[in-house]
């Protein structure tokens, strides 16, 4: 019997847009990703996928946590915690906690957003912990990155502190920082801080280390990282008017190098960038065959109107190729996913969205099974009939 249904990979020289090549930014980061929230678009990924040592730039996994914990009434900003002596024991950026104190929820966030507090995340975490230990607590973060979607993320603590298998990718720590963003707006502004300064007990650690806070960029988070074997990092996001940018840089060799590589893909991302609509809702980009439809054909559009971040200088048109495996059978729902849409701009990463039918197409009645079936039994002999003698 024939297999009516073949993958097609059609290529459509679609007028979405135009498009000029692109220079991608010569990071000196070992691996970087750059992300426009608003529209998706991947600008730029460096080694992204590579899990490697996140230091302090995973305590943002701590902070989600208990910004979960505090949306469920689990925790409250007033609550006061207790300090263990494993808290206490960790040395580092830390905010001097002892075991006489008791600490109230806020504080231990701001400690950990802006003095980067090893201990403030372990009091957290023995608070949170299924288990009540640190341990505990990093199985139970691993186990909610991997739900969210962060594939090569694996806690071995709190904290950051180097430890074997400690380890994130840039782009799991691009997907934290977007979920931060938009799950919990009321705690976001916590980010932008820059400076705290908890019971005068630390003088010397009030200030947060993210150097974009002072700079008029409109940089307003997320949190740096370093050790010896992380380099320097920095996981960061700036808005300009109705766009944001999220972005994450590990691997470099001093906080000067760090702050100048931030700076300078901010302003990238922003200059070299503009929003564009390519495709909208109401028009096909292409058609997709119909297999025992009452029409032939349905035509393909995105579920809403297609923005991407684009160069600012372009010309031509936008290449774009739709994939589907068809034909496709009926019935058939407006809204259905059908298709994808992959736009390959030059200089960026790959770009895939998905498309929908534009309308209903019911199944044909007798008549138009007859003709399918009919058509059907004619390319099988076709197919199976000896060829003519020369």
């Amino acid at each position: 019997m024939l297999n009516r249904l073949r993958h097609a990979a059609i290529a459509a020289s679609l007028v979405l847009s135009a498009a000029l090549p692109v220079h991608a930014f010569d990071t000196k980061a070992r691996a970087a990703y750059v992300l426009d929230q608003g529209t998706g678009t991947v600008l730029l990924a460096k080694n992204s996928e590579e899990p490697l040592p996140p230091a302090s730039m995973s305590k943002l996994m701590t902070l989600y946590v208990a910004f979960e914990a505090l949306r469920d009434g689990r925790l409250t900003l007033d609550e006061k915690l207790p300090v263990s002596e494993h808290a206490m024991s960790y040395k580092g950026s830390t905010m001097f906690l002892n075991t006489q104190d008791r600490v109230r929820v806020e504080d231990l966030l701001r400690g950990v957003i802006v003095l980067s507090g090893n201990d403030a995340c372990v009091v957290l975490a023995e608070a949170l912990s299924p288990d009540g230990s640190e341990a505990g607590f990093a199985r139970y973060m691993t186990k909610r990155a991997r739900e969210m979607g962060m594939e090569n993320a694996t806690f071995a603590n709190s904290n950051g502190w180097p430890a074997a298998g400690h380890l994130m990718s840039v782009q799991d720590l691009a997907i934290l920082a977007n979920r931060l963003i938009e799950d919990f707006p009321e705690y976001y502004p916590l980010f932008a801080e820059q400076e705290f300064a908890f019971d005068g007990r630390a003088p010397s650690n009030t200030r947060n280390r993210n150097p974009l806070l002072k700079l008029d960029i409109g940089a307003d988070g997320l949190k740096t990282g370093h050790t010896v074997e992380a380099g320097y990092g920095l996981v960061g996001s700036a808005q300009q008017g109705d766009r944001r940018v999220i972005f994450v840089l590990s691997g470099l060799d001093s906080t000067g190098q760090r702050a100048e590589e931030a700076e300078a893909i901010v302003n990238w991302s922003f200059r070299q960038f503009a929003e564009k609509t390519i495709a909208t809702a109401d028009k096909p980009v292409a058609q997709a065959q119909v297999w025992m439809g009452r029409e032939q054909s349905v035509g393909l559009v995105p579920a809403g109107d297609l923005a991407l971040l684009l160069p600012v200088l372009s010309a031509g048109k936008l290449e774009a190729e739709v994939v589907y495996t068809g034909p496709v059978e009926a019935p058939i729902t407006r809204g259905q996913e059908l298709a994808r849409l992959v736009i390959r701009p030059e200089g960026l990463p790959e770009i895939n969205r998905p498309l929908v039918a534009d309308r209903d197409v019911p199944t044909g009645g007798f008549v138009i099974r007859l003709k399918t079936a009919a058509q059907v039994l004619i390319d099988e002999l076709m197919s199976s009939a000896p060829a003519e003698a020369s």
